[in-house]
């Protein structure tokens, strides 16, 4: 049992060890440049896509447009009260998570999560700016100079115009791109714009730049979820050690003949992953699947004239298999277990859903509110006259002409407030204006002598090409008898 003077002196902190990734060339390596530059195009791209919506809407192809509250993308426009499509959405792109971990692990940490994007190209500035990974090592650890401090500040300054832009870019997706630029650089937008701005530059600077790997091994919980839902199915990246094992140098190997497996010790798959771990002690939280580590093996085994697959992309499953003299099966078999096609159909399922009622819609819409004082009102005929507020809702960006009709109420005619009594008719034509809400004030009457509480539809119908409306089942009132 520890002493008590030596739990004293003992930490529970462990100081950060600098990771400085080595360059590396091959197919995982080309496939995260691809990816980087996909992701970081539509991130930084996406705000300036113009999209022709008609006069009466704006024209940027996505935008979350808070001060009239829609949300534009491409030819979808979401009101507020269909925001039942974005949670759809956020529920797609969580399923969407589990079914790419249940197949290939912890892919999206490995090619397309932002903290390793960015990540990626601050790495990227450190070797443009102070070399590839010998060469950091080397000015980490010399003593401040003028050449370090130089070197220092050109990269931190490169940092902070990535993150600066970064920043920027997320505030163009509420507001119109060219002319929130514009005010920005003029000192005209809104300060919470500048806020927004500065805190997402501070955090993407000091997250990409500084912290890198303690993002996904210390603060991120998705590495620990992760691994509920992996199982010895899954795709990851896995060191065939019955292969491997025992290591040994080139020399050794080439001076006793099968006494050593086919790694040489060389560490070059530490030395190239971006968090630091070395994949030869199996599976851990620090290892985010990006397969820098097989290019890495793959060159060494091709420079030593042994297969490549050291480490590669592989199932428990399928390595237990390869250990007993078996082969491993295609990817595409390894995809198709259950568990998987589960999360397939589910995802796919609430896609075409969503597809379906989008397709479905209505862009007219329509609520009515029965006033309440007074109830209702005797006419001198006889009649009973009930009062609605009716909002009728355009959704479409040009104005509509509709026609708002009643039915299941015998005898009834309708008159707004801007009409008398006399006018009264059985449908009432309305204009609304384009992308907006429209009260207008109803007046029911029916003939009296009825049951005091009758049910009835109020329905709306466009006249101008698209005939599709909307209808509510409202109550008519009349005195007791």
């Amino acid at each position: 049992m520890a002493s008590p003077e030596h739990l004293a002196k003992a930490s529970l902190y462990e100081a950060r060890k600098g990771v400085y990734p080595k360059k590396v060339d091959g197919f995982f390596r080309r496939f995260k440049w691809g990816i980087m530059a996909v992701t970081l195009a539509i991130y930084y791209g996406t705000p300036w896509i113009r999209w022709d919506r008609g006069p009466y809407a704006p024209d940027q192809a996505v935008l979350v447009d808070l001060a009239h509250r829609r949300f534009y993308m491409f030819q979808i426009e979401i009101w507020p009260h269909e925001f039942y499509y974005v949670a759809g959405l956020l529920i797609m792109a969580g399923i969407g998570l589990f079914l790419l971990t249940s197949a290939v692990g912890r892919a999206w940490c490995g090619y397309a999560c932002p903290q390793t994007v960015w990540t990626d190209l601050f790495q990227h500035v450190d070797r443009l700016i102070d070399g590839d990974r010998n060469a950091q090592i080397r000015l980490a650890n010399a003593p401040w100079s003028v050449n370090k401090a130089a070197r220092r500040g050109a990269k931190y300054l490169v940092y902070l115009v990535i993150a600066f832009w970064t920043g920027g870019a997320w505030i163009m997706y509420f507001a119109d791109a060219p002319t929130l630029t514009h005010d920005f650089w003029t000192g005209q937008a809104a300060p919470i714009a500048y806020g927004t701005v500065a805190v997402l530059t501070a955090t993407t600077f000091i997250l990409g730049g500084f912290m890198r790997e303690q993002v996904c091994i210390y603060m991120c919980p998705w590495p620990r979820i992760q691994t509920a839902m992996m199982d010895e199915k899954s795709l990851l990246v896995t060191y065939k050690d019955w292969r491997g094992e025992p290591r040994g140098s080139l020399k050794q190997a080439q001076a006793h003949p099968g006494a050593f497996g086919d790694c040489i010790d060389c560490n070059q798959c530490v030395a190239v992953c971006p968090t630091g771990v070395d994949i030869r002690q199996g599976p851990q939280i620090g290892c985010i699947t990006c397969a820098l580590c097989i290019d890495a093996c793959d060159g060494v085994m091709a420079q030593i004239g042994r297969p490549r697959g050291l480490i590669d992309y592989c199932t428990l499953e399928d390595a237990a298999a390869e250990q007993a003299g078996g082969t491993s099966k295609p990817v595409r078999k390894a995809l198709m277990h259950p568990r998987t096609i589960i999360y397939f159909s589910i995802w796919s399922a609430i896609g075409l859903a969503m597809l379906f009622s989008l397709g479905q819609r209505t862009r007219l819409d329509l609520a009515v509110q029965h006033e309440r004082s007074p109830l209702y009102v005797q006419l001198s005929d006889g009649g009973i006259r009930n009062t609605y507020t009716l909002k009728l809702r355009n959704m479409e960006a040009r104005p509509r002409r509709v026609s708002v009709s009643v039915s299941g109420l015998a005898g009834a005619a309708l008159w707004s407030e801007d009409g008398a009594r006399e006018d009264a008719r059985q449908s009432l034509d309305v204009a609304l204006p384009a992308d907006s809400v429209t009260r207008v004030k109803l007046f029911v009457a029916a003939p009296g002598g009825g049951p005091a509480r009758q049910d009835f539809t109020i329905a709306t119908r466009g006249l101008d090409g698209d005939p599709r409306g909307d209808s509510e089942t409202i109550q008519f009132d009349r005195p007791e008898t």
